[in-house]
């Protein structure tokens, strides 16, 4: 797979297991008009025509599918490695560099690929910054300890943005860090989450819109939803985990 070198904000779009494919494709139309997907497992291939769009949505609402990563560029992936690792408690599940294709990527994580949700590095040759736009908004960590884990963050040069506390009109304690290049988290007072790596924050210009397809498309289900006038943000958090939480503002 090539990697685009240019300018992208951040790559957060989460790729789809399914329990017969380890890879899927988009849904296409064939001439005759029937949208078609097309999975494959290895050498195995398997093929599944849809007679309608409904017929398709249905078979995303029963598919066994979960988020397996997040993948987005870094400008010193051994730097951001070294962050992940040590301020961040995660583990370097792999790393690989392709010169023929100039990059480098790196998988890390709370556990292993086939059962916990990951964010994967890529560095490209030769650009060491990236502008990371107004779509993603922040990833977060659960953690038995919110204050511990700033004060750990913040003894290894990481940037703290928020100081841990109550989030405003609620209990739960939570405090933003950066890591270095600018990529926002919020580390969350979970304790005994069985997945640290919980939630992925985006921002979308029409909320119905994006419900309507990840619950269709992708088969997930609305967890909450709730409305903030004076933030002017609305927030969409899905059942999946790590949940996707939407923020449309």
């Amino acid at each position: 797979m090539r990697v685009s070198r240019g300018p992208v904000a951040c790559a957060a779009l989460m790729l789809l297991s399914t329990a017969a494919a380890l890879r899927s494709e988009p849904i296409r139309l064939s001439r005759s008009g029937a949208p078609k997907l097309r999975a494959s497992a290895g050498a195995a291939h398997a093929n599944a025509t849809f007679c309608s769009k409904e017929e398709a949505f249905a078979w995303a609402k029963k598919d066994h599918r979960r988020l397996l990563h997040v993948v987005y560029r870094v400008g010193d992936i051994d730097r951001t490695i070294k962050f992940y690792t040590e301020c961040l408690g995660m583990k370097l599940l792999r790393k690989r560099d392709i010169p023929e294709e100039k990059y480098t990527n790196a998988f890390l994580g709370y556990g292993r690929e086939d059962a916990h949700f990951v964010v994967e590095l890529t560095y490209n040759y030769g650009v060491d910054k990236y502008d990371i736009g107004a779509g993603f908004g922040h990833f977060g960590i659960a953690t038995d300890d919110v204050a511990k884990t700033v004060e750990i963050i913040r003894a290894k040069g990481g940037k703290v943005t928020r100081e841990y506390g109550t989030v405003k009109g609620g209990k739960t304690v939570t405090a933003f860090i950066e890591d270095p290049d600018g990529y926002k988290f919020e580390i969350l007072d979970r304790p005994g989450t069985r997945e640290p790596l919980c939630q992925v924050m985006l921002r979308v210009g029409d909320l119905d819109r994006a419900i309507s397809f990840y619950e269709k498309a992708y088969g997930m289900e609305l967890l909450r939803k709730q409305d903030n006038p004076r933030n002017k943000v609305i927030t969409l958090l899905n059942l999946l985990l790590p949940p996707i939480q939407i923020n449309c503002r």
